[in-house]
């Protein structure tokens, strides 16, 4: 297949995405660390803030499971999974990426890139940190559970790559023609 390939955005999205995770998860565990109390700051007056929970050893309190804390009743075996869970995720997405059909696919790039900076963002987590940090609040309407950038990744991957697969174009399959056509012709004739 020749023509225009969108590794480079798959892989932009991927790192930048996991950069974005970590520098935000950093910089607002530290800014609102108050001597190991932690904090929040409100950005959208009852609507949306920026958490921050410290244990009693001041190390920052994490989410050991997974999407609205899925199996963190189990802590550090929910981690551990979820861990392994992300690291074939992580190995299937960049074989994924690499087959030449997926790098002409801009869309289908773009999804896969979001994907795995959510993989790898909050897999770091889960090997340095023991689990997730989330910092991100929406309460508005609905008492939404904390998240992360790594998560907004996650989802608008997912969301790409579910309108990809519902209304992306794919190439029409030409019909299969036997090679001895003409003679089943004959035959049906008989």
């Amino acid at each position: 297949m020749t023509g225009r390939s969108f590794r480079g955005l798959f892989w932009t999205l991927a790192l930048l995405g996991a950069l974005a995770d970590q520098t935000s998860k950093y910089s607002i565990f530290q800014w609102l660390y108050n001597d190991g109390q932690g904090g929040h700051y409100e950005l959208l007056d009852g609507k949306f803030e920026l958490v921050a929970h410290f244990g009693r050893s001041g190390d920052p309190q994490v989410n050991q499971g997974a999407l609205f804390g899925l199996a963190g009743e189990y802590k550090m075996g929910a981690n551990a999974v979820f861990a392994l869970v992300s690291v074939v995720a992580a190995v299937a997405i960049i074989y994924w990426s690499a087959r030449r059909s997926t790098a002409g696919d801009w869309s289908l790039c773009a999804a896969l890139g979001l994907i795995l900076a959510g993989t790898l963002g909050n897999l770091y987590d889960r090997l340095v940190f023991n689990g997730v940090r989330d910092f991100l609040h929406w309460y508005y309407l609905v008492e939404w559970p904390v998240f992360n950038i790594a998560d907004c990744c996650l989802v608008c991957g997912a969301c790409l790559l579910l309108l990809q697969a519902f209304w992306g174009h794919t190439e029409p399959v030409p019909e299969a023609v036997p090679e001895n056509a003409a003679l089943q012709q004959e035959v049906a004739k008989v």
